[in-house]
């Protein structure tokens, strides 16, 4: 934890800082689990193998067998997102999706993925799924479209952002007025949304990508 505040005060930003943080524990985590798999699992093993499990799901059922060349980006945005929210319920520590810089990232990653794989799949008739049903349609269609594509990494972003942040300010407050009275209900409701949040950035990245990847009708 010093070592953390130390990097923070002297060189990095706080939500630098913790993002790094999370990836270290990520990464250890992950050579941990790899280093110790066994033919009968531990408890660890397990539960790395529930969460990997669970992930590969829902990404298959998002995303069809196709989604599976993208289950590394999936799961490592999901897993990040997740202890970075989790982390802002720990004392002393902050939470790296409550700032815009880490989700504009996150949603500008999944945002060039999206094209660069729709024009993969289909090369120049890509552009059809920005141009409506019939050509008439056209000119109302195509900036619609395009505003709508272009808004996704700001709506991705800020959704996360205001979420978790709007959750510090209000358990914040809260403990300033009762700071012997634990608002628990209110720590539950923020452990859920960190849950929701996870799952609502995830479910929307594999859906762009899927999109963009589907013919256009």
């Amino acid at each position: 934890m010093e070592a953390l505040s130390f990097l923070h005060n002297s060189f990095f930003p706080d939500h630098v800082t913790y993002t790094w943080f999370v990836m270290g524990l990520l990464i250890l985590s992950g050579l941990i689990a790899r280093g110790g798999m066994e033919l009968f699992p531990g408890k660890f093993q397990s539960f790395m193998e529930v969460v990997i499990g669970g992930l590969d799901s829902l990404v298959t059922d998002t995303m069809g067998h196709e989604g599976k060349k993208f289950f590394p980006l999936i799961a490592t945005i999901a897993l990040f997102i997740l202890v970075s929210n989790l982390l802002g319920l720990v004392p002393g520590f902050g939470c790296p999706t409550a700032n815009l810089n880490t989700n504009a990232a996150m949603a500008l990653t999944v945002f060039f993925l999206t094209h660069i794989m729709g024009v993969k799949v289909h090369g120049a008739k890509y552009i059809k799924q920005f141009l409506g049903p019939v050509w008439w349609l056209i000119p109302l269609m195509l900036p619609i479209e395009l505003v709508s594509h272009l808004v996704r990494p700001l709506s991705l972003s800020i959704r996360l952002f205001g979420n978790m942040e709007g959750g510090h300010i209000v358990i914040g407050v809260l403990l300033i007025l009762a700071p012997f009275l634990v608002p628990v209900p209110i720590l539950i409701l923020k452990l859920l949304i960190c849950f929701i949040q996870t799952l609502v950035f995830t479910l929307l990245s594999m859906m762009y990508i899927g999109g963009a990847m589907e013919e256009a009708h």
